[in-house]
């Protein structure tokens, strides 16, 4: 388990579309489900206590979630408010896939699992 919460996710759509209302219903059950699941595999390798779910699609014209652990740790300046608003993301560290290579694991583990007791 991390012992802060710096790690983050992007889920994009399946398809690629510009917005929830481009797919389907059966598309949009699908990604909103794909959503959660995500998260909840995040919340279970990081010391969140909730996860924050932001969908947008308008500087990249394609559907996606950033998933957002948020922990009780964080100043409430920043935690009480949108990642985007919280925090200064230009300046932010890039991803490591050394340093975050338990996080990754960790979250594809769960999902695998998910996927496979779902089956």
């Amino acid at each position: 388990m991390f012992s802060r919460c710096q790690a983050t996710c992007v889920l994009l759509a399946d398809p690629v579309v510009e917005s929830l209302n481009a797919m389907s219903r059966d598309q949009r059950i699908q990604c909103s489900l794909d959503m959660v699941e995500a998260g909840d595999a995040v919340l279970a390798v990081t010391e969140a206590y909730r996860i924050n779910n932001e969908t947008l699609g308008n500087a990249e014209p394609a559907l996606h979630t950033h998933i957002i652990p948020r922990c009780r740790h964080e100043p409430d300046d920043k935690r009480r408010r949108p990642a985007w608003v919280g925090y200064d993301w230009p300046t932010s560290r890039r991803f490591d896939p050394v340093a975050k290579r338990a996080f990754v694991e960790g979250v594809l583990m769960r999902l695998t699992n998910n996927a496979v007791a779902g089956a």
